[in-house]
């Protein structure tokens, strides 16, 4: 079952998709997450590549998915620092 859903837009030249972080519940109640990306509305397992300023987005959305956040260990965004 879907509890949480977060979804980062991106572009590639003309290419637009997002990148979506969803907060799954099983049937034994275990929480999962997944990540995918998404064409035209359809969702499609592969490999997610973030570069700095999704991750810059995906950081400010959590701040609307906080069980999500929980799950990924995110307590709020600082400034992502890539490369330190």
């Amino acid at each position: 079952m879907l509890v949480e859903e977060l979804s980062v837009p991106q572009r590639v030249g003309e290419k637009r998709f997002s990148s979506i972080v969803q907060l799954l519940e099983g049937p034994k109640r275990e929480r999962l997450v997944r990540f995918a990306y998404s064409t035209g509305g359809v969702a499609r397992r592969g490999p997610v590549t973030l570069r700095a300023r999704d991750l810059e987005r995906l950081a400010q959305g959590l701040s609307g998915c906080p069980q999500l956040a929980e799950m990924l260990r995110f307590d709020g965004v600082k400034e992502v620092a890539i490369g330190e």
